[in-house]
Parts: C-alpha cells; sequence; structure tokens
C-alpha cells in the first residue's frame, strides 16, 4: 500500500494534493507500525507495549487534530468560515498539554525502586588503573648508549621519520633530566650521564645532516640565500618531530653553565636557524635566550650567539629586526651598570655587535636612536631642574655614560646617512650638557669619558664639535703647583671610574693621571683636526694657554709632557701655513677647500705621524692597564709600612737607649728633635706624634720597605754618622779619674792693683 500510495502522490498535482488531503499515506504507516509489534511477538501483546502504545495516542491526538483543522480551510473553505463565525474556540485549540507530555517524554524518569550499586564495579577500575599504569611504566624504554650508536648508525645510511621521531622523543627525555621534572617521561628515559652526553653528542653532530637528507633540502648556489626547510614536501609530515626537537633544543641551552658545552650547542643551533625561521613560537623562545648569553656569557659564547642574532635578523627582517633591536638594547643597559678592567672589553663588544645591527636597516635604527636619546634628555633635564641627588646620579652613572658612547659609535659607523643625520646635534647637547651639569673636580674622570664621546663624534661624521674649552678649563681649575697631601702605592686608572673622592683628590696620582688624560684628549682632538686648513686659528688659544701654564708650573714632569705637546702643535701649525700660501684659491671656494685637506691628510702632518707611534705606544699600555697585576710588577712600587705610635715609641726607646743613660721625660725634652715643616720644641711625644702624622701630611717622609738603589744605603749611612757623631765615647776608668781630679792647675802672672 505504501508504494501505490506513494506513486499516486506522484501523479498528482499540486491543486489535487492540497484537496486530496495529507494523512492517506501517513495513516498507512502508523497502521504498519502498529502490526508490526504483533507479528514480532507472535500475536500476542505484552501489557507493558500496550501501555506505550495508548500512551503514544494520547500525545498525537491533540497535534493531529489540530492539523486537520488547518487542513479544513483548504478542504471545505466554507464550513470553516462557519465555524469562526458560529464556534470560534474551537478553531483556537490549544495543545500545552500534549506539547508537555511531549517534552517529559524527552527526559528520564526515576524508577519506583533504586538498586545499590556494588563495590566489585569500583575494585574494577582500580584494577584497570593499575594495569594502565603498569603497562605504560612497561613502554618506558631505557636508553643506553648501544641504542645511541644503533641510531646514528641507522640516521647515517638512511634517515627516516621513524627513527627521527624515536631520536627527538629520546632527545626530549635527555632534557627533561636537566631540569629535574616529574612528568610524564614519555617514551623513553635517559638516567645515565654518560648516555645523556652521547645521546645530546650525537644529536649535535648528525641530526642537522640527517634533517637535511630526509627533507631532501638541496642548498643554493648563492650562498646567501637561505632555503627553508618548509619548502620541502615532506615538512608538513615531520612538522610536528622538528618543532619537539626545537623546544627542546632550547630547554637545554636554558640549563647549561659550562661555556664549551654552551658553545657547543649554539653552534648547532645556529645550524637549525632555517627551521626555526619556520616555527615563530620557537624563533622567539630561542632569540630570548641567544640575547641573554650575547649579553652575559664569555667571549666565544657571546660572539657565536651573536652570529646566530643576525643570521635571523638578515633572513626575517621585518619580523624579528625591531623585536632583536629593542631587547638587545635593553640587556646592554642592564649589563653595563658597573665597569672595571675585565668587563670593559665585553661593553666594548656589545657596541660594536649592536652597532653592525642597527646597520641593518636606517629607518629602524633612527626610531630607536630617536627615542633613546630623548631618554637620556629628559634624564639630564630632570637633573638639571630639580637640582637632586637621585636626579643627579640618573645622569651620573656608568649606564647614561655607556648609552652615550654607544650612541656615538652608532652615528659615527653609519655616516654619511641622511637618515642618521639629524640626531648628532642632540647627542652633542646631550653630552655636552652631562659635563656641564656638576663641573667640580671630583667629576674629572666623566668629563674625561664625555669628552671622548665629543671628539668620537666629531672625527668620524666629520662635524665640528668644539671640544678644547672643556680641557683647558682644568688647567684654570686645578693648582699644579701645590704638594699633594698624601701618597698612593697605584695609579688611578681613569678609564673605570666616573668620581674621584676627597682622598683621590689629595693624592700625587690624581694629579700625575689628570695630566696623562688632558695630554691624550689634547693630541686625539689635534690630531682630528691636524689636516684641516684653519688649524693655526683653532689651536691659537690652546697655545696661549698651554704657553701660561708652562710658566706657572714648576713641576718638571708635568712641563715636559705639556711643552712636548706644545712643541708638535706649533710644528703642525707652520707646515699647514706653509702649504696655505702655496694654494691659489679662495676660503669661499668649497670644493677646493675640501680637496685640499683631503690631500693633506692623505700626505701626512707632523702631527698625525707623532701621533701614529704615541698611538702604538699608548696601546701596549692600555692593555698593561686592563691586566692589573702585570702593570703593578713592572712598575715595581715600594710598600708603605706605618707603625703605630706606641710601637714607634718602643722603636726609638730602644734605638737611642745607648746615647741616654736615663728613660727620664728630661732626657727625652733634651732631645729636642727637628721635624722638616713642624714647629720646634715641646715634649718627646709630640714630636714623635708629629713624625707619625707626617705621612699624612708631607710628602717623601714615608718609612719604606723594599728601597733600591744607592740613595737608601747612603742615608743609612749618614744616619749612623750622625749618630756616632752625637754619641759619647765610653772612657776607661783611668781617664775617669784624671776627669773626676781635672787637669793640672795652671799658675798665671796676675796683676795686682794698688788697693789690694
Amino acid at each position: 500500500m505504501a508504494s501505490t500510495s506513494e506513486r499516486k502522490l506522484e501523479d498528482l498535482s499540486v491543486d489535487e494534493f492540497l484537496v486530496s488531503g495529507f494523512d492517506s499515506g501517513t495513516e498507512d504507516d502508523y497502521e504498519e507500525e502498529e502490526a508490526a509489534p504483533v507479528l514480532q511477538n507472535g500475536g500476542k501483546k505484552s501489557k507493558s507495549s500496550r501501555g506505550a502504545q495508548v500512551k503514544g495516542e494520547k500525545k498525537g491526538e491533540a497535534t493531529m487534530h489540530k492539523d486537520q483543522l488547518s487542513r479544513l480551510k483548504n478542504r471545505d473553505p466554507e464550513f470553516y468560515k462557519f465555524l469562526e463565525e458560529n464556534d470560534r474556540s474551537l478553531l483556537n485549540f490549544d495543545d500545552t498539554d500534549s506539547s508537555e507530555d511531549e517534552e517529559e517524554s524527552k527526559y528520564h524518569t526515576l524508577p519506583s525502586q533504586l538498586e545499590e550499586a556494588s563495590s566489585d564495579e569500583g575494585e574494577d577500575e582500580e584494577n584497570a588503573k593499575v594495569k594502565k599504569s603498569k603497562k605504560a611504566s612497561a613502554e618506558v624504554i631505557k636508553v643506553t648508549e648501544k641504542m645511541v650508536e644503533e641510531w646514528r648508525v641507522a640516521i647515517k645510511e638512511e634517515p627516516t621519520p621513524k627513527l627521527f621521531r624515536d631520536i627527538t622523543q629520546a632527545f626530549k627525555a635527555a632534557v627533561a633530566t636537566t631540569k629535574g621534572e616529574g612528568g610524564d617521561p614519555g617514551r623513553y628515559k635517559v638516567a645515565d650521564s654518560s648516555v645523556f652526553n652521547a645521546l645530546v653528542l650525537f644529536c649535535i653532530r648528525d641530526v642537522f645532516v640527517a634533517l637535511q637528507q630526509m627533507l631532501n633540502l638541496k642548498p643554493e648556489k648563492d650562498q646567501k640565500k637561505l632555503v627553508l626547510p618548509s619548502s620541502s614536501p615532506r615538512w608538513q609530515k615531520n612538522q610536528l618531530d622538528i618543532k619537539m626537537y626545537l623546544s627542546g633544543l632550547v630547554q637545554l641551552l636554558s640549563c647549561l653553565t659550562e661555556a664549551t658545552v654552551i658553545s657547543a650547542v649554539l653552534r648547532h643551533a645556529n645550524q637549525m636557524v632555517p627551521y626555526y625561521l619556520c616555527l615563530p613560537k620557537q624563533c622567539r623562545h630561542l632569540l630570548k635566550h641567544l640575547i641573554k648569553q650575547w649579553s652575559t656569557g664569555e667571549e666565544t659564547v657571546r660572539v657565536l650567539a651573536f652570529l646566530a642574532l643576525n643570521k635571523i635578523c638578515r633572513h626575517k627582517q621585518e619580523a624579528y629586526l625591531n623585536l632583536i633591536l629593542k631587547q638587545m638594547y635593553i640587556a646592554y643597559v642592564k649589563n653595563c651598570k658597573f665597569t672595571s678592567p675585565t668587563v670593559l672589553p665585553m661593553i666594548n663588544f656589545m657596541q660594536r655587535t649592536l652597532t653592525e645591527m642597527y646597520s641593518l636597516d636606517t629607518q629602524v635604527s633612527y626610531q630607536h636612536g630617536f627615542i633613546y636619546i630623548r631618554q637620556l634628555a629628559i634624564h639630564l633635564r630632570n637633573a638639571v631642574t630639580m637640582k637632586k641627588k637621585e636626579t643627579y646620579q640618573s645622569v651620573y652613572n656608568w649606564q647614561f655614560v655607556h648609552c652615550l658612547f654607544l650612541w656615538c659609535r652608532v652615528l659615527g659607523t653609519l655616516h654619511p646617512s641622511e637618515v642618521l643625520e639629524p640626531l648628532i646635534y642632540p647627542l652633542c647637547q646631550v653630552t655636552v650638557g652631562c659635563i656641564k651639569l656638576v663641573p667640580t673636580s671630583r667629576y674629572y674622570p666623566l668629563r674625561m669619558h664625555c669628552v671622548q664621546v665629543l671628539t668620537l663624534l666629531s672625527n668620524s661624521t666629520k662635524t665640528f664639535v668644539p671640544v678644547l674649552p672643556f680641557l683647558l678649563e682644568v688647567f684654570q681649575q686645578v693648582d699644579f703647583n701645590k704638594k699633594p697631601g698624601r701618597m698612593s702605592s697605584k695609579p688611578i686608572n681613569f678609564a673605570v671610574i666616573l668620581k674621584l673622592s676627597n682622598a683621590n683628590l689629595q693624592e700625587k696620582a690624581f694629579r700625575d693621571g689628570l695630566i696623562e688624560q688632558l695630554y691624550d684628549l689634547l693630541l686625539e682632538y689635534f690630531h682630528t683636526q691636524a689636516s684641516t686648513i684653519g688649524f693655526p686659528e683653532l689651536v691659537l688659544p690652546s697655545v696661549i694657554q698651554l704657553k701660561a701654564f708652562l710658566k706657572e708650573c714648576k713641576v718638571a714632569n708635568y712641563c715636559k709632557q705639556i711643552r712636548q705637546l706644545l712643541e708638535k702643535v706649533q710644528e703642525n701649525c707652520a707646515y699647514i701655513t706653509a702649504r696655505r700660501q702655496r694654494a691659489a684659491f679662495g676660503v669661499a671656494h668649497v670644493s677646493a677647500v675640501e680637496a685640499w685637506e683631503k690631500q693633506t691628510a692623505e700626505e701626512g702632518t707632523p702631527l698625525t705621524k707623532y701621533y701614529g707611534q704615541w698611538k702604538k705606544l699608548r696601546e701596549k699600555e692600555i692593555q698593561l692597564e686592563i691586566s692589573g697585576k702585570e702593570r703593578m710588577e713592572d712598575l715595581d712600587f715600594p710598600e708603605i709600612k706605618r707603625k703605630k705610635l706606641q710601637e714607634r715609641k718602643a722603636y726609638d726607646k730602644k734605638e737611642f737607649k745607648d746615647l741616654f743613660e736615663s728613660d727620664s721625660d728630661s732626657g727625652d725634652e733634651s732631645l729636642g728633635l727637628k721635624v722638616k715643616g713642624k714647629r720646634q720644641g715641646g715634649g718627646g711625644d709630640e714630636d714623635l706624634d708629629d713624625l707619625s702624622d707626617l705621612s699624612d701630611d708631607e710628602e717623601g717622609e714615608y718609612q719604606m720597605e723594599g728601597l733600591s738603589g744607592d740613595d737608601g744605603e747612603e742615608e743609612e749611612e749618614k744616619e749612623k754618622g750622625m749618630m756616632k757623631a752625637r754619641a759619647p765615647a765610653q772612657l776607661s776608668k783611668s781617664d775617669l779619674k784624671k776627669l773626676a781630679y781635672g787637669d793640672e792647675d795652671l799658675v798665671e802672672d796676675l796683676e795686682l792693683s794698688d788697693e789690694d
């Protein structure tokens, strides 16, 4: 019947179909559905099936009645209109009761009696968990050296994805041991240190070559171009394993402390850079650790980390350059907070490498330079306006000074650059403001650093910067003829200090180092301007002031250095003047002046030739200063030994025991020792106090050990001679008797007066 009804419905038109009604087929189907349980149960219906059927009929009657009323409108419109007019409540039939029944049938109904769960089910679940854990522990494979060797042989013969997956999982297990993780060990377990070393060494040596073969990557003819592994059709299949391996490599790099091992891992990471470039998340993690090693590691580690950073930036410049420059600058500032002779070469290395990174894109470098130079200017402005100790310290520190050196090196190295040229003037202004902030003698070392910045910037950018006034001012502020209040055993290294203490200002080493710094910086600046056509006019104020200093200064060593510098400057002036007289162009002819200066620089001037020789000697001295101990050994300074007052008293009494028979105060007072530069008179204790305090007031009145030469021996002989001259000779008994009786009386003729 169903098939005939379906064929009849297919033959009917739309109008005929609407007239005939909808429930012919459905009713037949409904009858068939009712007959089905009878056939299945052999003609008998159970009570439960009858109840379910009656319930289903109750649920469907309301819905079906409403459908019939809706179809009545199409079948018999006149009768439907009659119902609307006479019995409208019949048409507004509500089937909410049936819908509630239908909704209730969707939910689970509770049984009349609840059954208690047996304890056997919980035991079964526990047993299942135990079995799973045993199964998992049974699946964990302990890695041995034999397995590592087998992997090495197999991966060289034919690298396969399955073999690489095993190696990466074993490598992950090995790396997990470095942090002591107690989580899921994975498929493999590394428990022996020798196995760990063998596995890591195997991965570092052989994994990169195996990956290249497995992905069928061939190097480009142009070595500058990098072949990305993502271009291989096999990349997608092995991507998860490669990602796991690269993550483990970064984790291993973060756990290592030995410099040689870190260097080996960094070399391998440098090889794997193309793979990191295909995975941005792993690449960012690698960059973080590379920057850390670049700023804090050993010398070799720093170089390898920089090579990897530079490689990433060159091939993914748009994605990583801005981020890397920012993080490297922050790391540079953090790690130049303290400066010493051993740290200074590392800071210079960071400056040079960071300059090379900035050279990759001048547009990005300008943005960074503008922001950070402006930040320095803001610190300086706050210090000038607020005039507080905290604001002064925000400027007068090593971080500020090293940032000035960095941007000076960046602008000088990348010159000529139209993009970066506008930053030269603000950098000069910030440096000059730093000098003028607290222009006292205590901050002369910082002034010397700022002068070096200005000199380097002026020379590298071919920009005139008035540096000489900041150096010549020192000659007027410091009295070099004044005797120092104290001596020091070692010279002051101006390269690693920013501020001098009050005790340093009283030392002779301060004036010696200051004259040496002035000589070096004046010579360097004169050298940068030695071939300019206006050199004689430029140095004229300096020549006048140096001559005045030579007239006033009475210290031979200081005068010798300044006189030598003055002679070289005057010689260079005469040379430039003689060449200018032969020139056939005017001052306004700029191109001719530049050509003349270029030719003069190529031929060389007396000052440049002298500077070349001096520079070689100076570099050797700087190396000795960096080593420190070597310089101290070469100088062979004597050790100063100061004795306490009580020790000196006991020593003096013992030394002069034979000279005075009594140790009374009167005897001490009769001694009447004279001290150079001290008031004569007073008791012996006061004189000894004067001797003990002399080391702090006078120069050259020290008791030193380790004096070499004939001067010390001659002084000792003179002192012994004086002692012998002062000490009375020992007398025999006969001599004492003669002294007691005295000499024989001499009778002289006396003239008597008349009164006697």
